[in-house]
Order: C-alpha cells, then sequence, then structure tokens
C-alpha cells in the first residue's frame, strides 16, 4: 500500500515519526476513539462525541484520515440516508495504541478538573481494561451503571466481562452516582462503603461487585 504525501511531516525515517504525521495533530486520537467505541458515526454524532472541536477544524482532520486511509465514508441507505465514517482496517489498527494510552493516562484522571466534559461511553476502555471476571464458573451476570449521560451495562460471563450502552430490564446490581465515584468504585480505588458516603448508590448483589473488581496486588 503506497501512502500519500503529507503536507505536515517530520520528515524523519523513524516508524513512531511517520505515525505521527498521520495521528499526531491535536483532536485526530480522539475521533478516532469515537469511532472505535461507536462504530461508524455520523458527522453530528462525531462532534458530539469530540467536545470543543470546531466544527471546521473536525472536517478537516477527517479529510486528513481519509486521505491517510485510516477513515472511509459511505452513503447509508434510507431510513439513515447520511453519510457514515468508518475506520478502515488501518484504523481498527489503531485499538491497542488507544488501549495503551487511556492505560498510560489513567493516573492523571486523580488531578483531573470537575470541570472536564464526561460521557459514559468512555467507560468502556477503562472498565473492560480493569475488570476481570474472577469467578469465570459462576452464571452470567450483569450491573447496571448509571452515570453521565446514558445507561450503561457491564456483562460478565464466561471470564469476560464487555460493556454496552443501554439497560438491562433485571440486572444483578445497580450503581448510580457521579462519574468519578462509579469508576472509582469500579477500578477498586473505594470500597463500597467510602463510595456511598461520598453519595453513590449501590442496589443488589454486592458479591457480583467484587466478582469484576481488580484483585488487590502485593
Amino acid at each position: 500500500m503506497r501512502y500519500p504525501d503529507l503536507v505536515r511531516s517530520y520528515g524523519q525515517f523513524c516508524a513512531l515519526a511517520k505515525s505521527l504525521d498521520v495521528v499526531g495533530d491535536r483532536w485526530t486520537l480522539l475521533i478516532v476513539r469515537e469511532l472505535l467505541l461507536r462504530g461508524p458515526c455520523r458527522y453530528t454524532d462525531l462532534l458530539n462525541g469530540v467536545p470543543g472541536i470546531a466544527t471546521n477544524l473536525l472536517a478537516d482532520r477527517l479529510r486528513d484520515l481519509e486521505r491517510a486511509g485510516v477513515t472511509t465514508r459511505k452513503e447509508a441507505p434510507p431510513p439513515v440516508a447520511t453519510t457514515l465514517f468508518h475506520l478502515t482496517d488501518r484504523g481498527r489498527a489503531l485499538d491497542p495504541v488507544i488501549r495503551a494510552l487511556g492505560i498510560w493516562g489513567s493516573p492523571m484522571l486523580a488531578n483531573a478538573s470537575d470541570d472536564d466534559v464526561f460521557q459514559t461511553h468512555w467507560l468502556k476502555y477503562p472498565l473492560e481494561i480493569r475488570l476481570a471476571d474472577h469467578e469465570p464458573d459462576r452464571p452470567p451476570a450483569t450491573i447496571q451503571v448509571r452515570t453521565g449521560d446514558e445507561p450503561l451495562v457491564i456483562e460478565i460471563a464466561d471470564g469476560a466481562v464487555r460493556t454496552r450502552l443501554g439497560t438491562e430490564d433485571e440486572p444483578d446490581a445497580v450503581v448510580s452516582g457521579p462519574h468519578r465515584l462509579v469508576l472509582g468504585l469500579l477500578a477498586g480505588r473505594l470500597t463500597l462503603s467510602q463510595a456511598r458516603r461520598g453519595g453513590l448508590r449501590f442496589q443488589g448483589d454486592d458479591a457480583v461487585l467484587g466478582r469484576v473488581q481488580p484483585l488487590a496486588t502485593p
């Protein structure tokens, strides 16, 4: 595959530099994050999912990504009847990069401003990275999470933990409250009693919570 010549380039014979030529601009990896988390998106979906970006800058970044073979656009048939932006195979290959950067940056959340914007679907990566099914022989279970702009479900089954936006009719547990407390509890940085004192609400089987929380390390 021949890659396009880029106007902005470090001009270095280095794979890292060549990568940053494509995805090193501000906002670019956050656009990729949205497409990884949500799948094909409308332009307005991306504009809402990357709060703070100017509409003309989003258009510029999408053109750059398409030119580099990271994204493509397709016309969706009725009733959607709009342009959807998709990641190519090359774009989806950035998934482990995004996850690794999320792990690297997670300690910085402790000092993040209370004014920082939060959207529920951004929890997918930290939860799927941090949580594990420590009792894979037990029956499947679900945890309903209510925080941020949308409800989210944690599904635990066959030794795996997955998340999806939406609701569960009969969850085994329900966690509700500010996103800092919810993430702190699920990530094992807060005990249930500590989170409750901070204002978190919990209903259901707390054993399900313990089943997925990170195990203590020496």
